[in-house]
């Protein structure tokens, strides 16, 4: 193998058991590995930048493979586009092709990766956003939540925002729990008519539902229930029970991945 294929991907996660490949499950990782066996006529291994867990959406999954120099010669990434999304089913739409060196790898060469999640706070049901976003029905306190996130950027262990069974395999490992929190802004939109609170996080890396419980731990600051010093101490504590909930998966998208070269940033 001598180039590699590379993938900007997006899907809907509802019908998927996460990103990753599972035995006797469906998920994007299998689909798109199903479809490139059918295309190049042989088993493909993919790399993913980022394990999504299920129900989780992407607008900006990065999928990369190995492919052989004939192979390289004989892709048409118009008409190979066409088919993997023909191939993949209706849920998973690809947003751009790409050949790359034989070494690049989706996930070990990112620099950062991007989260979104949206939250509708009206007390009405929503309609558009019901399958991509939270609904909170009550006033959330964004000053509070704004305050809070202060805690949480820069390096820290985050090992009371991660997922207990996964934290305890890490450190077993010898691995750190430690990840470093770019950016993490909360900004009000619009999204086919209705208003949203969407919540933003970069970063080098995430830990199992690492943004989630963030989520949920600053929507418990916003609903009044602590004050925003709190997320220092749940940060310190380094326990997932000193967290708030696991915010639900619908209401989280990948959103973006960033690479050296500037790879998809248009």
């Amino acid at each position: 193998m001598s180039a590699s294929l590379i993938l900007l991907v997006a899907y809907k996660g509802a019908s998927f058991a996460g990103f990753a490949r599972q035995p006797q499950q469906k998920t994007v990782q299998g689909q798109l590995e199903a479809a490139l066996k059918i295309i190049l006529k042989r088993e493909v291994e993919t790399v993913g930048a980022g394990r999504t867990d299920s129900g989780v959406h992407a607008l900006g999954q990065v999928v990369s493979c190995a492919i052989t120099d004939d192979e390289h010669d004989s892709l048409n990434l118009f008409a190979l586009r066409r088919s993997l999304e023909v191939l993949a089913g209706e849920d998973i739409s690809l947003r751009a092709l790409a050949f790359g060196p034989a070494a690049f790898s989706a996930r070990f060469d990112a620099l950062e990766r991007t989260y979104r999640y949206r939250i509708f706070t009206g007390i009405e049901r929503p309609l558009f956003l019901a399958d991509f976003a939270w609904h909170v029905p009550r006033a959330l306190d964004i000053e509070a939540m704004r305050q809070a996130t202060e805690y949480a950027k820069g390096e820290h262990d985050f090992t009371s925002f991660c997922v207990k069974a996964s934290a305890d395999e890490l450190k077993a490992q010898g691995l750190s729990l430690c990840r470093e929190i770019s950016a993490l802004e909360i900004f009000e939109e619009e999204v086919l008519g209705e208003a949203c609170l969407t919540i933003e996080v970069r970063g080098n890396a995430f830990l199992h539902s690492m943004v989630r419980t963030l989520v949920g731990t600053l929507v418990e600051i916003g609903s009044g229930q602590h004050n925003p010093a709190w997320m220092g101490e749940v940060i310190a504590a380094q326990s997932r029970e000193a967290a708030g909930q696991t915010a639900p998966a619908a209401g989280l998208t990948f959103f973006r991945v960033r690479y050296p070269n500037g790879l998809f940033d248009n």
